[in-house]
């Protein structure tokens, strides 16, 4: 029986995909070979043995000293490293692995009663065998030179800033935020303008009393979060002051494999004394074991591989000339959607007429993903949105089929409507209804934009039902993974549609995701599956949380705001809830303009469904109940709750590091983002609101 020739070249590419397959799975035949590599040390005395030491850093048997302790006015301009002794193993290029770390340690800061003192501390990696930059005391913090070159990668770092001065006008070295009281802790990627940062009120008392202070770092490679806990190590009972914050870092962007990593600390014109009482630190990567050995090896067969993988690629090609359908077609697609009644596929050349060869006047919006166009068919009669996916963007063709896959089995008045799909000429689209009134961030973010209170809560409604809809009454459930405002689509009539499930997964209603690659949107994650990797329902309604609070309030999660950096709506809102002055949070826009119980009640549910702990949120159908007024609203603490039973706080309960009446703190906040105050612009006379106080 002779086989129709596009199969024959069908078979010869599934061939050469197989061979390929082989030749990727090699690394891994190697991996028996892999080892563990690591630092693990926990120290509570100190000597010259275990700790380097450079500037004006000594020692003694109970603590690290980093700056001069001698308070003379002419002496004060100080700074030093103290650094392990060895370096960190911090990736792998042959393997790419990265190293999960944790490190904790108590410091004390002491003015010695001054009121004014600087400038900090900061726990430290740079590139093995750096050496303490010259002219990098008072606010370099003994790691910036001001004639240094940030180009120069032996000069990059990461650093956690615990900082108790207030520079500015230093553009050469560092611009701080503008906390009232000048200290706060950052996180500082390769310059000291900290990408992430907190005020931090209570520090300044610590310092004029000389407290002890614990610290926690953590980093975890797979999700790449790096965070930062500090607690008032002297404090007993409940209301324990702490602060925490995180940034999710490429840590191989910014540093090579090995590292040596420590402290450093500096004052200038004004004096403060900076001591490390207790350190301990862990770290992990899988590295491959006898690397030159096994690099030599896997060279010559991935050679004996490639050179009759290349001669039977050009054979193909050649052949596919003869059948241009294979170039346009990825059949493996067409099998994958043959498994499922998926919308209907479109040519390319129908698409490059609906949009006028993708004209610019077209265009609608642009991300990382690619471009969108207005488009319209003439079969279907219909105007539509097109989603044209650029080459290796990171919604690619596994996030390209899962729409088209997930989608096609949702029916919803609240989902937005995939119509079809093209994958031909190596190009990626997807066709959408088209949504006349574009986005909902559209609507709520950008200046000369209103839109009606009517219309938001309507919008909320409509989000809810379709998140209900993906929750409960599909045969399996949809955990979403990315809902934000930018992803709600309005039509005519302003009806929300819920689109883009390219991050999309499918379980069945008794079981539980697995871990996965941490996907979504920063601010809009939440903490526990930015911690351990796994999207739920919960997440889902966390993250639907953060968008009621952003319709209500007109503001994005994550909003700069003069002077304070990047204030975090979440903490900034419960702040206003615990002081009876919730409806201060109402957009501006509205003026009074609103139904007040239906703002109170949005803005409630809003902070319920973002409540840290995953236990403590609400379905989606008992936030649905309480936002249609057939269930009575929830009573939230006054406080941002905590969340001592989840990294990086459970690194605090269960280590021997500190003391046990540290770890049953309270009052943890876990904000990502400073929170703010603000002006009364509205009466608080809501029954939803707590008392004042």
């Amino acid at each position: 029986m002779e086989l129709h020739s596009s199969y024959i070249v069908s078979f010869k590419i599934r061939g050469l995909q197989s061979l390929l397959v082989l030749l990727l799975s090699l690394p891994n035949a190697f991996a028996a070979s892999a080892s563990s590599q690591g630092i693990n040390f926990s120290l509570r005395a100190f000597d010259g043995n275990s700790i380097k030491f450079q500037g004006d850093a000594a020692v003694s048997s109970d603590f690290i000293q980093l700056t001069k302790a001698n308070q003379d006015q002419n002496l004060n301009a100080s700074g030093g490293w103290a650094t392990y002794r060895e370096p960190m193993r911090l990736w792998d290029k042959a393997t790419g692995n990265v190293a999960d770390f944790t490190t904790h340690f108590t410091f004390v800061i002491n003015s010695l009663g001054k009121p004014i003192f600087a400038d900090g501390l900061a726990f430290f990696l740079v590139p093995e065998g750096s050496q303490l930059p010259i002219n990098s005391f008072g606010g370099g913090l003994a790691l910036v030179d001001p004639a240094r070159d940030p180009s120069n990668a032996s000069t990059w770092f990461v650093a956690i800033e615990f900082d108790t001065f207030y520079n500015i006008n230093n553009s050469t070295i560092v611009v701080d935020p503008n906390c009232s009281q000048g200290a706060h802790v950052g996180i500082d990627l390769n310059n000291l303008n900290s990408t992430v940062y907190r005020c931090v009120d209570w520090f300044k008392d610590k310092i004029m009393s000389g407290g002890r202070i614990n610290a926690t770092i953590t980093y975890n490679s797979s999700t790449q979060n790096l965070s930062v806990l500090m607690i008032d190590a002297d404090a007993t009972g409940t209301n324990i002051n702490s602060s925490a914050i995180y940034d999710i870092v490429d840590l191989t962007k910014y540093l090579p494999e090995w590292v040596t990593f420590g402290f450093s600390a500096a004052t200038g014109v004004y004096f403060e004394l900076h001591t490390i009482r207790a350190w301990e630190l862990s770290s992990n990567v899988q590295v491959m074991a006898g690397k030159r050995s096994n690099l030599r090896l896997l060279s010559i067969l991935i050679l004996l591989i490639l050179v009759p993988a290349f001669i039977w690629l050009r054979h193909c090609s050649r052949e596919k000339e003869d059948y241009p359908a294979i170039e346009q077609d990825d059949p493996a697609i067409d099998e994958e959607f043959e498994q499922v009644s998926v919308p209907k596929k479109f040519s390319y050349k129908d698409l490059v007429a609906a949009t006028n060869n993708f004209a610019t006047e077209r265009l609608l919006g642009e991300g990382s993903f690619g471009r969108v166009y207005k488009g319209h068919l003439t079969s279907p009669n219909v105007d539509v949105a097109i989603k044209k996916i650029k080459p290796g963007a990171s919604q690619g063709i596994k996030e390209f089929t899962t729409e088209v896959k997930t989608i096609s089995l949702l029916r919803h008045k609240n989902l937005v409507q995939l119509i079809g799909w093209c994958h031909q000429k190596k190009e990626l689209l997807l066709i959408y209804k088209f949504m006349s009134n574009g986005s909902l961030d559209s609507h709520l973010f950008k200046q000369g934009t209103f839109l009606r209170w009517e219309n938001r809560y309507k919008i909320v409604q409509g989000i809810a039902s379709a998140l209900f809809y993906l929750h409960e009454e599909c045969e399996q459930c949809v955990v979403h993974r990315d809902i934000k405002s930018s992803n709600i689509m309005l039509d005519d009539n302003f009806n929300a549609k819920v689109g883009d499930f390219g991050l999309a997964r499918l379980v069945d209603h008794a079981k539980e995701l697995p871990t996965t690659v941490l996907a979504g949107t920063r601010g809009y994650l939440a903490p526990e599956y930015i911690y351990n990797g796994k999207a739920s329902k919960e997440s889902d309604v966390y993250s639907f949380g953060v968008v009621l609070l952003e319709i209500a309030c007109g503001r994005n999660v994550l909003e700069p705001r003069a002077g304070e950096g990047r204030a975090w709506l979440v903490g900034w809102v419960w702040e206003l809830y615990g002081a009876g002055r919730l409806l201060d949070a109402a957009d501006s826009k509205l003026g009074t303009d609103f139904d007040e119980q239906q703002l109170g009640c949005l803005m409630v549910v809003g902070l319920w469904c973002a409540h840290p702990d995953h236990t403590a949120r609400p379905s989606i159908q008992e936030a649905l109940n309480v936002l249609n007024f057939t269930a009575p609203p929830p009573t939230l603490p006054p406080k941002l709750p905590v969340l001592g039973h989840q990294p990086p706080l459970s690194a605090f309960a269960t280590s021997s590091f500190f003391s046990s009446r540290a770890a049953s703190t309270s009052g943890i906040e876990m904000s990502t983002f400073t929170t703010a105050s603000v002006q009364s612009s509205h009466s608080a006379s809501s029954p939803l609101l707590p008392n004042a106080g």
